[in-house]
């Protein structure tokens, strides 16, 4: 097996119950940023009988990347609710409240409210001309 791999599972073995990690953050933790897409990759590789909590590592938007279809993506949201993590109205969790560890989202944070801001101010500047 690809030794990424097993670092990645290490990885998600310490993600606590009731946080959640995003694909890149395990990526850089397992010493491979920017290989979020073999993150997923190694999660889907898991056998059945694995002690690997794979429902905690969603997307970077804080949403789970499965297909809503997808008989997986139903036992993820379970799993994670089951362990007390919520997801607003919109599918997404919230990477500040349960996002691990806590310190890799304040940048996240950060970027996505500078992000939105950026749009607004945008928008509105458009609403002025």
């Amino acid at each position: 097996m690809n030794p990424f791999y097993h670092r990645i599972y290490r990885v998600v073995k310490h993600i606590p119950k009731g946080r959640v990690a995003t694909y890149g953050i395990v990526a850089r933790l397992a010493g491979r940023p920017g290989a979020a897409r073999t993150v997923g990759w190694a999660l889907s590789a898991l056998p059945e009988d694995n002690d690997v909590p794979w429902w905690r590592v969603i997307n970077a938007a804080g949403r789970i990347s499965l297909s809503a279809h997808d008989h997986n993506a139903v036992l993820q949201r379970a799993l994670l609710l089951r362990e007390g993590v919520k997801f607003a109205p919109g599918g997404a969790v919230n990477l500040s409240v349960y996002g691990w560890p806590a310190e890799a989202y304040d940048s996240v944070v950060a970027a996505q409210t500078r992000a939105a801001s950026s749009r607004r101010s945008r928008r509105l500047k458009g609403l002025r001309t």
